[in-house]
């Protein structure tokens, strides 16, 4: 329950961030191009609040946060008073009116790279994409990849940390080959490995782009020995202490940490036999681990923490820039997602990648709530990612949302006279039946993943 509530926290802050800067510029331009506003409304529904300024312009926040709108005075709408038509927006010119429609969606691109400008002046601490190994009869494995091997290159693109080589996987599927540059970590010598991914199957919800390929990262290793026994839980109840080396659960062998958490997790409500090595001699005790939610399931929690080896300091990396080179950054990473987002719609509208990759809302909530979980810069990350798909979405060319509107001024703009209310109110429907066609799908995928 904590996390439903921590998740849906965080997925109304980051979607209340993404709308208010989105609706507000079209709201900034419309009111630089002269149109009288007369609402700005963030949220559906019941009002939970709401203003009426000076120059009657009304503000609300509406209890649903699924998106917002600002209403503008408008002759096809309304009947206009004869002294504001000149304030219709209908009445401006073709730039203004095409203005004020992408007003929007750049927005949401501004607000990208002001999010990562302030993260990389922040500064983000990550890790070398070091290899601890490579799974057996794995692409990684057949292509040659092996343990002290550094990824420095996916396809011509640089891979700094993980999340770089995350990303560059991604915007490899579909592909049949991917050239990836490793340099061994102790002789420096660097080579190029060529990956056959023609049968490379991706499920983004079972695994990573990076431990599908058998891609193995390096981390310390994790002791048998029991660093911490937080006061109060089942491991302290039962007479665990630190210095504890964990021996076996209910008679069987542990050969690793992972061993233990995945027994444990797996009974919560079960009383479980601990075998454990106690200055020298064997100790045995039992205990019940209490169950907490992890990954929308019930899961057995105990309350240990491992000794843990010391990350290599030559495998850390922190990217922190100055001032002035945060931006350069920042505008380098928005242009790089924004290919990625467009390159991957494209691979979904023609097959090459599963519809069954498509998230909604609460995918969007999982994210918000765990990066959020991970630290600002990690959240502040994730709102700029969630920006430049919201932006680009709304530059389709459906009727119902800003690209459609760009492409009716096209055609205006063309043929020398507006598209038809006819036209555009057929376009609109029928643009609306794909929209929430493609929300139902993404709703749909969310329910099957919980």
């Amino acid at each position: 329950m904590n996390e439903v509530i921590w998740n849906t926290s965080f997925f109304i802050i980051a979607l209340g961030i993404l709308v208010t800067v989105h609706e507000f510029g079209h709201f900034w331009v419309a009111r630089r191009c002269g149109v009288k506003v007369e609402r700005f409304s963030i949220g559906f529904g019941k009002a939970l609040w709401r203003r009426t300024a000076k120059d009657g312009t009304e503000y609300v926040v509406a209890m649903i946060p699924l998106g917002g709108y600002v209403k503008m005075l408008d002759e096809r709408v309304a009947e206009v008073p004869a002294e504001l038509r000149s304030q219709a927006f209908n009445n401006k010119t073709l730039g203004q009116r095409s203005a004020v429609v992408a007003a929007g969606p750049i927005a949401n691109f501004l607000l990208a790279i002001l999010a990562f400008w302030l993260m990389f002046i922040i500064g983000v601490p990550s890790v070398k994409p070091v290899l601890g190994g490579v799974a057996p009869n794995s692409i990684a494995e057949q292509a040659g990849l092996r343990s002290g091997h550094e990824i420095i290159m996916i396809d011509g693109q640089k891979t700094l940390d993980w999340e770089s080589v995350n990303l560059a996987l991604v915007s490899q599927l579909g592909n049949e080959s991917m050239a990836v540059e490793v340099q061994d970590t102790e002789t420096q010598q660097t080579q190029i490995a060529y990956l056959d991914i023609r049968q490379w199957q991706l499920d983004s919800e079972q695994q990573s782009p990076i431990i599908s390929l058998g891609l193995q990262p390096f981390s310390p290793s994790i002791s048998m020995n029991v660093a911490k026994v937080v006061a109060g839980k089942p491991a302290a109840e039962a007479g665990l202490l630190e210095g504890d080396k964990l021996v076996a659960l209910d008679g069987v062998s542990l050969a690793s940490w992972q061993d233990f958490v995945t027994y444990v997790q797996a009974r919560p409500h079960q009383s479980i036999v601990v075998d454990v090595e106690r200055s020298g001699s064997p100790v045995q005790l039992t205990m019940t681990p209490e169950a907490r939610e992890y990954q929308g399931k019930e899961s057995g929690y105990v309350g240990l923490a491992p000794e843990v080896s010391e990350f290599p300091e030559k495998y850390r990396i922190d990217l922190h820039y100055g001032f002035f080179d945060a931006f350069g950054k920042s505008l380098e990473r928005t242009w790089h997602l924004s290919k990625l987002t467009v390159s991957m719609i494209g691979k979904l509208v023609t097959g090459v990648v599963s519809l069954d990759n498509l998230s909604g809302p609460i995918s969007i909530a999982k994210g918000a709530g765990a990066t959020a979980d991970y630290g600002l810069v990690y959240f502040l990350g994730f709102v700029a990612l969630v920006s430049i798909n919201l932006g680009i979405i709304n530059l389709f060319p459906l009727p119902v949302l800003d690209g459609g509107h760009l492409v009716f001024f096209a055609i205006e703009g063309i043929t020398g006279k507006p598209v038809s209310e006819r036209v555009q109110e057929i376009g609109f429907r029928i643009g609306a039946v794909l929209v929430m066609a493609l929300m139902s799908l993404a709703i749909f995928n969310d329910f099957m993943r919980l």
